[in-house]
């Protein structure tokens, strides 16, 4: 490598940038995949349920597809932070990706909403997979404390173009669907959007084979230094703090994202602006809104890569995001979700700056509180026991919720239980980042 831990950061060499963009197109992708279900979920289970768009079990199966594949993801995302452990970052990362770029493809052939759930909990295990072993990867390649916490920063970032692309992927098949190929006899935007999940695998195909393992893994593989990893050992008195406290608001921060911000298209359908518009100009109505909160990821993503570097407490990093959050969510969910599509699209970009963000503040904090025989494993449990498998259930409490909300339309109903849910996150993640314990040093522990 051409950094120390202590010295100056050196320029970036070929293959760093080959690892750099490789980071970036499966994050990119992994916000990619997750964030195309928000778009397409409406018209596709009114296609596969033969229901119209105020069924009740439409929203029974939104919960369904929200949850069940992302318990599927963190049972075996768990898994795969063990396997990077033992098997090394770059072979699981590259796997991964390919995993959820032929899920995403299939998926676009379902002729029944168990064949979707199927596909759909195949793509969401390998984001959950590529998201640790990722991390892990870039953090171990990268010894240089103000470098690490940049490239880390700025390659998960990519993770809200991954949002603009696909929104923008909605728009364009939804205006153009009847000049694409039959897909099962039809033109239908939906499919089309789950399909384009293969496009990652292509570059993938090229980059890899200039892609280098770990070298701080692959020294202690080779020398036999390098301990098991074990999960029992995340609850040792050395990590128990940091394993539940690091569980319990990452599991904060994805009920914000899936169980409100995730559920405001579905409400911009019920807008009294949009209700009247023909079905393609309400999709593209759908996408455009859509946009605005992954611009405002991307524009919250960049912020906590520069502020990183520049500022030392991670507690007050967070609290950055936390506490604007913690206000704007209510304020957006209960008043422009459901009189305004103007001050909806800027308010779910300013809750999407402050929720999307904290997503990156985790790849950057989580690396620094474990050794590098159970890097990917803490990594793992956070992410997908707190986030995927116990935060992402904030979908179902919010679908579930929505019939107990008072309002005249579903829309405004659903809004009313997505401000309840995301609030309620808001409020238990601040009050636990006060016992989140802060990183002993700047430099990875061994």
């Amino acid at each position: 490598m051409t950094t120390t831990e202590t010295g100056a950061a050196a320029r970036l060499t070929p293959i760093q940038w080959a690892i750099c963009v490789t980071a970036a197109i499966g994050f990119a992708f992994d916000s990619y995949v997750l964030l195309m279900l928000p778009l397409i979920v409406r018209p596709a289970l009114q296609e596969l349920l033969r229901v119209g768009p105020t069924d009740p079990h439409i929203n029974q199966w939104v919960g369904y597809l929200f949850y069940g594949p992302a318990v599927a993801g963190g049972i075996f995302g768990l898994l795969g932070g063990y396997l990077t452990d033992l098997f090394g970052r770059r072979r699981v990362l590259v796997y991964s990706i390919l995993l959820y770029a032929i899920g995403g493809f299939a998926a676009g052939y379902s002729t029944s909403v168990q064949q979707l759930l199927f596909w759909r909990c195949c793509m969401f295990v390998g984001v959950c997979v590529e998201f640790v072993a990722a991390v892990a990867w870039l953090a171990e390649l990268f010894p240089n404390p103000k470098q690490r916490e940049a490239v880390i920063g700025y390659t998960q970032a990519f993770g809200s173009l991954g949002g603009l692309m696909v929104s923008g992927a909605y728009y364009l098949v939804v205006t153009y669907a009847e000049h694409l190929p039959l897909v099962r006899g039809g033109h239908e935007a939906w499919r089309y959007t789950l399909m384009s999940g293969i496009v990652p695998a292509l570059p993938l195909i090229v980059i890899r084979p200039f892609l280098p393992e770990s070298p701080m893994w692959r020294e202690k593989k080779t020398a036999g230094t390098l301990k098991r990893p074990s999960f029992a050992e995340l609850f040792r008195p050395a990590f128990r703090r940091t394993t539940i406290v690091t569980a319990i608001m990452m599991a904060c921060a994805f009920a914000a994202a899936f169980g409100a911000i995730q559920q405001v298209p579905r409400m911009v359908p019920g807008l009294a602006e949009v209700r009247a518009m023909p079905r393609p100009a309400q999709e593209q109505t759908v996408a455009a809104v859509q946009s605005m909160q992954e611009l405002g990821g991307l524009a919250g993503r960049i912020l906590l890569a520069f502020l990183a570097v520049r500022i030392a407490s991670r507690r007050k990093l967070l609290h950055i995001f936390q506490i604007p959050g913690l206000i704007l969510m209510p304020l957006v969910l209960l008043f422009p979700a459901t009189s305004s599509l103007t001050m909806l699209r800027w308010g779910i970009f300013l809750v999407g700056l402050l929720t999307i963000a904290q997503f990156s503040f985790w790849g950057n904090y989580l690396p620094r509180v474990y050794p590098t025989y159970l890097r990917g494993t803490g990594e793992s449990f956070a992410a997908n026991v707190g986030g995927r498998m116990v935060g992402t259930s904030a979908a179902l409490i919010t679908t579930n919720l929505v019939a107990s909300m008072p309002g005249a339309t579903p829309s405004i109903r659903l809004a009313y239980a997505a401000a309840l849910v995301g609030t309620a996150a808001y409020a238990i993640g601040f009050a636990c980042s006060f016992l989140m314990p802060e990183p002993k040093r700047d430099e990875l522990p061994e």
